[in-house]
């Protein structure tokens, strides 16, 4: 990481309300979506942390804002739009079967909740200070604006962490992965169609398995890290999403950038990744081992092998 970067991570994305139902019963609400995890647990890690982001003048955007705040990131950038709705997620666990699965419509009500924004124009010329300054920028969603925003902090040879759940618009998605340093994504998701894609790129490929782990890909290197298995598992949301905030992490530390990225160093932020990840299904929500032990704890797992 250059000595001038201000802010080590920049990021936009999927940034819900949880409501997280536990065995049928509503337990809590609490930030949610990958990009949120990703972002809230590295404000936690004591890295600086800047969400630009487009949410309600509304009681569930001003919740979502307060827990970025708590956790010590930046708010600076997240509009609050009186034409908005903040977005809700539900969130259905199982702890006696340790699964997870999502609804976009109320279990109480059966009314649709709100959906994600992306961040437009607006958003984009007010963040430009942080985009073209940061160490890492992290997108889970696409859109016009935010493939503009990757491709600001590529110029600057930050380290563009893209993690897609879906292609989308194939123009866009072509921009986003010509500019990414990272990418990473779901072997049943997306695996099919982005690897031959991925094959011709620059960019390092993490191809995710589930529960039997992941595979790091450069060139011709394809490496297979197994997933690191415990017996206590009450909740496996979030796995992927502390991989990342292990990653990433690890890349601030070493003061990568994008254009020196390594794919050792990618590895070993891999593995420290899927520590925090194994660790954290031992408690309910997808950042409850940050919630239920501390920062510190994390800190931890993350440095076991050092």
């Amino acid at each position: 990481m250059k000595q001038s970067h201000r802010t080590e991570v920049v990021g936009t994305g999927f940034v819900v309300l949880d409501r997280i139902y536990e065995n049928d019963h509503k337990a809590f609400e609490a930030l949610g979506g990958s990009c949120a995890n990703v972002l809230w647990s590295l404000a936690m890690l004591d890295r600086q942390v800047t969400p630009i982001l487009r949410l309600g003048a509304d009681d569930v955007g001003e919740q979502l804002i307060e827990q970025f705040r708590t956790a010590g990131a930046d708010t600076s950038y997240i509009a609050r739009r009186a034409t908005v709705s903040s977005p809700i997620l539900a969130q259905l666990t199982n702890t006696k079967l340790g699964t997870h699965s999502f609804s976009f419509v109320c279990p109480d009500t059966s009314v649709e909740f709100p959906r994600y924004q992306s961040i437009d124009r607006a958003e984009l010329a007010a963040a430009a200070p942080v985009i073209e300054d940061c160490a890492v920028f992290f997108a889970d969603r696409l859109s016009e604006t935010i493939v503009c925003a990757m491709e600001t902090a590529a110029r600057s040879k930050s380290i563009i962490y893209f993690e897609p759940s879906a292609i989308g618009d194939r123009d866009l998605f072509a921009r986003a992965i010509d500019c990414s340093t990272i990418v990473k994504f779901s072997s049943d998701r997306l695996g099919s169609e982005l690897l031959p894609i991925l094959s011709q790129k620059r960019a390092v490929a993490i191809m995710t398995h589930g529960s039997k782990g992941l595979e790091v890909m450069s060139g011709k290197d394809r490496i297979w890290c197994d997933a690191i298995l415990i017996e206590d598992v009450k909740d496996t949301s979030g796995s992927g999403d502390m991989v990342s905030v292990g990653l990433i992490n690890h890349l601030i530390e070493t003061r990568q950038t994008g254009e020196t990225i390594d794919i050792e160093v990618v590895l070993c932020g891999v593995r420290a990744g899927q520590r925090l990840a194994a660790a954290n299904c031992s408690f309910l929500g997808a950042r409850g081992l940050f919630q239920q032990r501390s920062a510190r704890y994390a800190h931890r797992i993350l440095h076991l092998n050092l």
